[in-house]
C-alpha cells in the first residue's frame, strides 16, 4: 500500500486548495469546508462532522477519475453493506440522489483528487438534490471506517491497467450501456441510449436515430429525472 501523509483539519475552505501546494501522496481531511470545490465551479455543502471531505495527491493517470469512483464505491459497501451506482463520469448515486463526488484538478503536475461523501446528513438545503448513507439506511455509519477502507481501495484500483477500469466501472454503472439519458451539450441538450464506453473513458450515447455521440464531460441524467 502507498504510504500517505495525512493532514487533518476542523475546518478548512476546501481540502482541494490545500492539497494543491503539497507533495505527491498527501491526503488532506477536513471535518467541514466553508468552501467546497465541485466540478464546473459548483460548490460542496460540507456540513460539519457528517461527511467525508478529502483531496488526495496523485501522479496524473488515464482514466483516474474513473478509477477513484470504482475506489469509492468499493469503500462505501465494504463498510456499509451500501452499494452506490456510478452516473457517469463522476457522481455517486443512491435512489437516483447524488451521494458523493469526484473532482480532478491537474496542478503543479499533481492530480489533485477530491472525493466528497455524504456519510450521515439528516437533511440538505434547499435546491440541493442530494442524499446520505444515513438517510438512504437510516442508520449512523462510521466514516473513519470509510475512510479506512477508502485510501487502499484508490491505491489498489489506480494503479489497474485501463482494460480493468474501464470493465469495473462499466460493472459499477448503470449509466455506462442501455441507459436512456439526456445530455447537456453546448449545442443543445440531445437524448438517447448509452452504448458503452470509448477507450479513453469517454460516454458512447446512440440517438433514436442510430448516431452515435462522444460525451467529453458531464451533465449527463437519466431520461425524465
Amino acid at each position: 500500500m502507498t504510504s500517505h501523509r495525512i493532514l487533518r483539519f476542523s475546518s478548512v475552505h476546501s481540502t482541494q486548495r490545500i492539497a494543491a501546494n503539497e507533495p505527491l501522496g498527501t491526503v488532506v481531511i477536513a471535518d467541514h469546508q466553508s468552501a467546497g470545490q465541485g466540478r464546473h465551479g459548483h460548490t460542496w455543502h460540507s456540513q460539519p462532522n457528517t461527511g467525508i471531505y478529502c483531496s488526495i495527491v496523485l501522479e496524473p493517470a488515464k482514466l483516474l477519475t474513473l478509477a477513484l469512483g470504482v475506489a469509492t464505491v468499493d469503500a462505501i459497501a465494504q463498510t456499509t453493506g451500501i452499494r452506490c451506482d456510478i452516473r457517469w463520469p463522476n457522481d455517486l448515486m443512491l435512489d437516483n440522489l447524488k451521494v458523493a463526488g469526484i473532482l480532478v484538478q491537474l496542478i503543479n503536475d499533481h492530480a489533485v483528487s477530491g472525493i466528497g461523501i455524504n456519510v450521515n446528513h439528516t437533511s440538505f438545503p434547499p435546491g440541493i438534490e442530494a442524499t446520505s448513507l444515513r438517510l438512504h439506511s437510516n442508520r449512523v455509519h462510521d466514516r473513519e471506517a470509510i475512510l479506512d477502507a477508502l485510501l487502499p481501495a484508490v491505491d489498489s484500483i489506480v494503479q489497474e491497467d485501463s482494460e480493468t477500469i474501464l470493465r469495473l466501472f462499466a460493472h459499477a454503472s448503470s449509466y455506462v450501456a442501455g441507459r436512456r439519458v439526456t445530455v447537456d451539450q453546448p449545442g443543445g441538450k440531445i437524448s438517447g441510449t448509452t452504448a458503452g464506453l470509448d477507450p479513453e473513458g469517454y460516454l458512447i450515447v446512440r440517438t433514436d436515430d442510430g448516431t452515435d455521440t462522444l460525451i467529453l464531460a458531464g451533465g449527463v441524467r437519466a431520461a425524465g429525472s
